[in-house]
């Protein structure tokens, strides 16, 4: 399905989010953080493909990386790392992220980097609140400034 700005809005979104990918790994790399714990491709690829859906917004974009992000945490404080910690955190986070309406599906992969890596409390700071900051900011910019598509519906 094309956006309601047919395949001009296909082709804006595809470029900012090869954008967006080009800048996470050169923040990546700066950062000397791993990339496969960069928990933002998907979510990249949705805000900047599908800009107008609630899990686009600001709200779920980062709110979704927060609190799933936290309860991973908590998780493997409580539990360990394990499979079945990492599933049971996803699932947690899924319940979390709708009891509290910032349902961002690309944020399930937050708790189970977590729990399987046994991640300490500076990864919601670094590379989750930071990350998730940086990419509305980026969506912000690449949509009202690049494609002239106003973004986001709502900030919360």
């Amino acid at each position: 399905m094309w956006t309601r700005h047919g395949i001009l809005g296909v082709i804006a979104g595809a470029a900012g989010g090869a954008v967006a990918i080009a800048a996470m790994h050169v923040i990546s790399d700066y950062a000397a953080f791993p990339f496969m714990f960069v928990p933002f491709a998907t979510s990249i690829v949705l805000v900047m493909g599908t800009p107008d859906l609630e899990p686009s917004q600001p709200r779920a974009l980062v709110g979704g990386h927060l609190v799933a992000t936290l309860v991973g945490l908590v998780v493997v404080k409580l539990l360990g790392p394990s499979w079945w910690a990492s599933a049971g955190a996803v699932g947690l986070a899924m319940m979390a992220m709708h009891g509290t309406r910032t349902f961002h599906p690309p944020a399930g992969i937050d708790p189970l980097i977590v729990v399987y890596y046994d991640k300490s409390w500076d990864f919601f700071l670094a590379p989750v609140a930071l990350g998730a900051g940086l990419l509305a900011a980026f969506a912000f910019a690449w949509h009202n400034l690049v494609v002239r598509h106003p973004w986001p519906r709502c900030w919360w």
